[in-house]
């Protein structure tokens, strides 16, 4: 027995180390009742396990995205390598057994399940042994605070969200005295958005740089923004800051977007999209209501991509085709 295992009572509810030793007893009580089940008398019973088991993508998504994160920040590099392979190769069976379970084909989901079964089991096995018990060695309070915070926009495969973590009653002035998370950048001349740290000039590249065209109407209706890109749909040019977006129209079009930007402001409608042919190619035109945190109608976002190409795609690339 691990005795790792047996400190996992100690750890608060809620705690994200203790979410995931409950999404592992949830895995392999699923794991059990999947290998308990007769293909060929009960199918439908093996395909709804199977759609619950499912959700251990959330469960990959959370340690991709938010532990391994936090334990290169610490020196360890391993997982965001080994571990994150390991998922896709899991990932990759569930695929190929949901495509044999959509054709019905229960020989070829029998043959391909006694192997997945046992690699999901291996893998639960080193993150009981290693990973959990090095993570929680390594990580202090506050980064399984701040983990958690990221957490909660991921989700969970359990049934029921988790408790809140801190508990509620430890919340009285949470975050005040948490030290400001260290970078490994610098933030210097950067300005903090939503979800990370730019420069002026590093928006500016992306924005220039983004394969689309996008131009930003304010909630006067005046075109405050255009990217410039070196391959625009539409032709623009520095005139149309500060025009109102209907003379930005030919007349066949402007009662149209007039329209969109009624229901925009009125609130019942948040997007548009058309596609047109234009100069041999399609063009695919969307209009996005901005809101601010209250709702309030903050103007439309206008985007335009050509999507010719994208249209002639089929199957998968998985390689780099530079050669």
């Amino acid at each position: 027995m691990n005795p790792f295992i047996n400190d996992i009572e100690d750890l608060a509810e809620g705690h994200p180390v203790r979410v995931y030793f409950e999404e592992s007893l949830l895995i392999k009580n699923i794991l059990y009742e999947i290998a308990s089940t007769d293909l060929y008398s009960d199918f439908e019973g093996f395909v709804n396990l199977f759609n619950q088991l499912s959700g251990v993508e959330k469960r990959f998504a959370r340690k991709e995205n938010q532990l391994f994160p936090y334990l290169e920040k610490h020196g360890w590099n391993g997982p965001s390598q080994g571990m994150w392979a390991f998922h896709d190769e899991l990932r990759s069976e569930m695929k190929l057994i949901r495509k044999y379970a959509d054709e019905k084909n229960l020989k070829e989901i029998e043959h391909n399940l006694n192997h997945f079964i046992s690699e999901m089991q291996r893998l639960m096995h080193i993150e009981e042994i290693r990973l959990f018990p090095n993570a929680m060695s390594l990580l202090t309070e506050d980064d399984w605070k701040e983990m958690r915070e990221g957490d909660e926009e991921i989700g969970w495969m359990l049934n029921n969200p988790p408790a809140p973590y801190p508990p509620k009653e430890e919340r009285t002035g949470y975050g005040q005295n948490i030290p400001k998370k260290e970078f490994s950048f610098s933030l210097e001349d950067k300005i903090h958005y939503d979800e990370g740290y730019m420069t002026p000039q590093q928006v500016n590249l992306l924005l220039k740089f983004m394969p689309v065209d996008l131009t930003f109407v304010d909630e006067n209706d005046k075109v405050i923004f255009y990217n410039r890109g070196n391959e625009r749909v539409f032709p623009r040019s520095a005139g149309i800051i500060g025009r109102e977006v209907k003379f930005c129209h030919p007349p066949k079009s402007v009662d149209t977007v007039l329209k969109i930007l009624e229901e925009f402001k009125k609130g019942t409608k948040d997007a548009a999209e058309f596609w047109i042919k234009y100069k041999q190619r399609v063009i695919h035109i969307r209009y996005f209501a901005i809101r601010d945190e209250d709702k309030n109608y903050k103007g439309v976002i206008e985007m335009s991509q050509d999507i010719t190409d994208i249209q002639k795609l089929e199957g998968e690339q998985r390689l780099l085709d530079w050669e």
